[in-house]
């Protein structure tokens, strides 16, 4: 049995920069407590940080810790794979304590929605079976409507 505290430091995850729009950091909590069948990190986001728009190959849990954040939910439209429209659906707030779940393959973002505080939550990637890797597939793009490429 391990344990982790999410506010004890140490055990940073390295931040690729293409993933985030601003200052991120990341805890990684799943290595330190041996999780086998999910990843969880508690993510910081500074000063209006958000994730860029992205999606999972298995289903995630977000709870909030600190700060005010949202989370954007997106249409796709088109069929190329790095080039296409896309329309925001739905904008759910999030707030300390709120938890939201996010299905496999949905199209969103989420972060910070103040550009002068940190918001805070904790992932929990659930992994799509004991043979498959999760994978997040992320884009760049306007937010708004166009989506442009494919970033690593």
């Amino acid at each position: 049995m391990k344990k982790s505290n999410i506010y004890s430091s140490g055990d940073q995850r390295k931040i690729n920069p293409n993933w985030f729009t601003g200052k991120v950091h990341m805890k990684d909590i799943s290595s330190k407590i041996k999780s086998k069948e999910q990843g969880v990190y508690h993510v910081y986001f500074h000063n209006g940080a958000k994730t860029k728009l992205h999606y999972h190959s298995g289903n995630q849990i977000l709870v909030a810790t600190r700060g005010s954040g949202s989370l954007e939910i997106f249409r796709r439209f088109g069929t190329s794979k790095s080039n296409f429209k896309i329309k925001r659906t739905e904008k759910i707030s999030l707030n300390e304590g709120d938890t939201v779940y996010i299905p496999a393959k949905t199209l969103h973002t989420h972060g910070s929605v103040n550009k002068k505080k940190v918001f805070s939550h904790i992932a929990i990637n659930i992994l799509p079976t004991r043979s498959s890797e999760y994978r997040t597939i992320w884009y760049e793009s306007d937010f708004k409507s166009n989506v442009t490429k494919s970033v690593d």
